[in-house]
């Protein structure tokens, strides 16, 4: 049987996205570090992220700091 993700990271632990947006994110910022180091306004203009999904995302990578 085959996974449908044939990758894991980080952005899978994050509620609200899934595998389309976490396609969006990489196709949008290139490498997971662009993407932890987004604002929520920058990760709000990646197609089909709403302010809610960006915000868990922001607040996410920066739970640890």
């Amino acid at each position: 049987m085959r996974n449908k993700s044939l990758t894991k990271s980080s952005l899978d632990d994050i509620p609200g996205v899934g595998e389309k947006r976490k396609k969006a994110l990489l196709s949008h910022f290139k490498s997971m570090e662009d993407i932890k180091n987004a604002s929520v306004k920058e990760l709000s203009e990646v197609e089909g992220l709403n302010k809610s999904v960006a915000e868990n995302i922001y607040d996410y990578f920066r739970k640890g700091e």
